[in-house]
């Protein structure tokens, strides 16, 4: 295929410029380990030695076929083979001119492959926190386990027993055990589930003052009122309000205002509990029977159907019913606090089993490679010397990144300046992110694309080209994957819309996609 039928030729090629960060999305079947590759071999002419580049995947898999393609591309280029496509003659060029400063620098690469820095992110903080254990505070290197399911429920039960100690937790598991009807397994499995999520509460709940989980409160209240206010299609807010405020008077003889408990009530009036909207009204929401009431029922239910493809709306509405309230009362306050100096405890627990098994999660391998780089603003001398060592990082399925893994990586870029020819290269798709189970967060890529990395700006690209499937499939993932997916993006949610992505096949003869529905097993 010819260049300039990629629908995304011109991202790809301003993806290769080393001079400049990138974030790219890049959903399935769009060449994106291609593109890191040709990205990878392009900084391979530009560097002093090929130890400055460091490039991360999330698995082993990925690692060694990354590495593998690209000693390939090096191979078929010093063998002289003859390029089958544009794309594959791009990075046959590539190729060449890696080989070339190859050559210049003596690195021997084909012969001496260690020297390419491609490897899983885990690998990475393993690395780091074998190179500073007394600030990683490891001592000796843990075994890197998959599943701790385990481990997080011995520390648990260690927390409950210290019930039985003298210190002042024991009051806090005493007023845990006394709110939970004293179901000490339902305790340690909780305690257990917030093990295995630490990495999102550990930062945040040290020293939380009441003010400030209330302050956050509002500021969540605040932020939904805000969503469906906006979601509310325009075309539609003024039939709305009236009809809102026709319903408030039947009940209430009140006009409805704009409040989040206005809101909350009005979700009640026209949604199920099943959070659909009413097919009919009755006085119940507002709407009395009789001849003057009717023509009300009539000019809501249309509205309704107007509001009916605009899902995103409806959600939003929906969670208005769920709200948490402003303030804790003086019981949950007193189960809360309890709650929050305990979790701590339990981290320690847990840090606790961990050094007795010698095993760790990827949670604490991260977390230990954080410390052995020291604070952002003083940072350990293995943190001055990466600064030194690494001019380019390389960053694939970024959207798998959790948030010790994202700190890391904002840690390692902390001293970079525009223009001093360090640069970060993320790829990942948002819309397919596969590790929630390693606690990965979406919202991170989307705020990387927003606010970029540390305080490197990354240029954000996009691509479509999909060389993976034929046009009838791509067609109807473009048409069926939009009424799955949310209508916008959201940061604080990790809520991403779907991306179109445009075929570079042609349509084959018969039905693309077939569907076979299963309902309850039956077939």
């Amino acid at each position: 295929m010819n260049a300039p039928a990629i629908p995304d030729f011109a991202a790809r090629r301003r993806a290769l410029d080393p001079a400049r960060s990138f974030i790219v999305q890049a959903p399935a079947g769009s060449g994106k380990t291609e593109l890191l590759i040709q990205r990878y071999l392009r900084l391979l002419a530009a560097v002093e030695h090929p130890e400055e580049i460091v490039a991360i995947t999330f698995t082993r898999k990925a690692a060694g076929e990354m590495r593998e393609r690209v000693l390939a591309a090096l191979t078929n280029a010093q063998a002289g083979n003859a390029p089958e496509s544009e794309h594959e003659r791009t990075t046959l060029e590539l190729a060449a001119a890696a080989l070339a400063s190859d050559a210049a620098g003596g690195w021997g690469i084909t012969e001496n492959p260690a020297r390419l820095r491609i490897q899983t992110i885990d690998a990475l903080c393993a690395a780091l926190t074998r190179q500073m254990p007394v600030l990683s505070r490891f001592g000796s290197q843990p075994e890197s386990i998959e599943d701790p399911a385990e481990l997080y429920l011995e520390a648990a039960r260690a927390t409950v027993e210290l019930v039985e100690s003298e210190e002042d937790v024991a009051q806090d598991v005493e007023r845990i055990l006394t709110h939970l009807d004293n179901d000490v397994g339902r305790i340690e499995i909780l305690l257990a589930g917030m093990l295995r999520r630490r990495d999102h509460w550990l930062r945040p709940v040290h020293g939380r003052e009441r003010t400030a989980l209330e302050s956050a409160l509002r500021s969540v209240r605040h932020e939904a009122l805000e969503r469906v206010r906006e979601l509310l299609p325009a075309n539609l807010k003024a039939e709305w309000r009236v009809i809102a405020d026709y319903a408030f008077i039947n009940l209430a003889q009140r006009k409805s205002g704009d409040s989040i408990e206005d809101w909350a009530q009005l979700a009640r009036l026209l949604l199920t509990e099943k959070e659909q909207w009413r097919r009919s009204l009755t006085k119940n929401q507002g709407f009395p029977a009789g001849k003057a009431g009717e023509p009300w029922k009539e000019r809501t239910l249309a509205l309704v159907d107007g509001l009916k493809s605009h899902d995103a709306f409806r959600i939003a509405l929906a969670e208005m019913r769920v709200l948490p309230p402003e303030h804790y009362s003086e019981q949950q306050w007193e189960i809360l606090g309890a709650i929050t100096r305990l979790l701590p405890r339990a981290v320690g627990q847990l840090k606790l089993v961990f050094q007795e098994r010698g095993q760790a999660d990827f949670t604490e391998v991260a977390q230990g490679a954080l410390r052995a780089l020291g604070a952002p603003e003083a940072p350990s001398d293995l943190a001055l010397a990466l600064d030194y060592r690494i001019r380019h990082l390389l960053v694939d399925e970024f959207q798998d990144t959790s948030i010790s893994q994202y700190e890391l990586i904002a840690r390692l870029t902390a001293g970079w300046e525009p223009g001093d020819g360090r640069t970060v290269f993320a790829v990942g798709d948002p819309m397919q992110s596969i590790y929630r189970f390693r606690e990965a967060e979406v919202g991170l890529f989307l705020h990387a694309r927003a606010a970029g990395i540390a305080g490197v700006a990354l240029e954000s690209l996009s691509l479509s080209a999909n060389f993976r499937s034929q046009a009838g499939i791509v067609d109807w993932v473009n048409t069926t994957f939009p009424q799955i997916m949310p209508e916008r993006e959201d940061v604080a949610t990790g809520s991403v819309p779907y991306t179109a992505s445009v075929a570079t096949r042609d349509t084959r003869p018969g039905n693309a996609v077939s569907v076979h529905p299963f309902f309850n097993g039956d077939r």
